[in-house]
């Protein structure tokens, strides 16, 4: 997310976004697995820059190592607060 949100012109550093990891673990076939990852960004941006930020969380998947790891066997899903300041 922060290459996209840098790419916007929105600063990525870690006072401006943080990440917040769930991971869902199912039982399937008796076995336990990691079933779903939601990642839930938190992130401040600059007044009126929210369009950029709406584009660059759908995008930022693509370009995510984490997601494109694991997305053939484990559902990753994303939400965002936006704080304008």
């Amino acid at each position: 997310m922060g290459s996209a949100l840098d790419a916007r012109g929105i600063k990525s550093s870690p006072d401006n976004l943080v990440a917040h990891v769930e991971g869902i673990i199912e039982n399937v076939d008796g076995v336990p697995l990691i079933t779903t990852i939601r990642v839930r960004y938190t992130c401040k941006i600059p007044k009126g820059k929210r369009a950029e930020a709406e584009r660059a969380l759908g995008v930022h998947e693509k370009g995510c190592p984490a997601s494109q790891s694991v997305r053939r066997g484990i559902n990753v899903e994303y939400t965002a607060e936006f704080e304008e300041v």
